[in-house]
């Protein structure tokens, strides 16, 4: 990998030095500080998103001025538009190093509200829009033998959530996704592995009534929400060389709930 390193292969001047990183749904919310970790450790950033302009904004905002950090607009339900922005990272900064398959939408319902349109509108986004990121990003790194793809289910794919039968279904499906692709990939030197946030603080919870919220964060070990960079910590961790023999792992970041 590009950067320089310091001993046992940590870079000297960052995580990720030198090295360029694709993060899908990073215009705002969980995506954006994971887009700004990485690139605070010095990776090369391409910002995605589907609102093409949040992505520019997003870009700007974590220094695209510098030429280190990039946006394209990205619809991960789409094949074309996925395969383009792998195209526009590796002609960009001539590699992709780092994928990161964060985009996520929720449409939540009971069961007997939900319409078949809510539920296949999340798994696109989620499932599909996962597979997509990693059969493009695999391509790639395969050819170079080396590579990170990091995937963001959610502890609502672990033990499901009220209302959240598309949600919760379409995170599960990325548990066994990261799985089966981390052992195919495995022998070409790609590592695959999620990261499971529970109780964030973003736009979404934010939405949330303020007695569901309490609730939820009252369940918690830790007795708090947590913040969208220590999600991010996790990603850069599995990203970097400190996980260098970690692939089909699962990282849960939710203060201990269900445990």
């Amino acid at each position: 990998m590009p950067g320089s390193r310091a001993k046992g292969g940590v870079g000297v001047d960052g995580l990720v030095a030198g090295r360029t990183a694709l993060v899908t749904g990073a215009g705002q919310g969980i995506g954006l500080a994971i887009a700004r970790l990485l690139r605070e450790h010095g990776a090369n950033v391409v910002v995605t998103d589907v609102d093409a302009g949040l992505a520019e904004a997003a870009a700007g905002d974590l220094g695209g001025e510098e030429g280190r950090v990039s946006s394209i607009g990205c619809d991960v339900t789409d094949e074309d538009s996925v395969e383009a922005a792998v195209a526009h990272a590796v002609e960009r900064f001539g590699a992709l190093d780092v994928m990161v398959n964060n985009a996520g939408i929720t449409r939540d319902s009971t069961l007997g509200k939900m319409s078949l349109g809510d539920f296949e509108a999340v798994v696109d986004v989620h499932l599909k829009g996962t597979w997509l990121g990693v059969r493009a990003a695999a391509r790639v790194m395969r050819e170079a033998r080396s590579g990170s793809i990091i995937n963001i289910s959610s502890l609502s794919g672990k033990s499901g959530n009220f209302g959240q039968t598309n949600y919760s279904a379409a995170k599960a499906g990325i548990v066994g996704l990261t799985k089966a692709a981390a052992k195919e990939l495995g022998p070409r030197g790609v590592r695959v592995n999620a990261v499971q946030p529970g109780l964030i603080r973003t736009a979404m919870t934010a939405a949330m009534p303020s007695d569901v919220f309490a609730a939820r964060e009252a369940d918690i070990p830790m007795r708090r929400a947590g913040e969208p960079r220590e999600v991010a910590g996790a990603v850069l961790f599995l990203a970097s060389d400190l996980a260098s023999y970690m692939t089909g792992a699962v990282l849960e970041v939710g203060g201990g709930r269900l445990m």
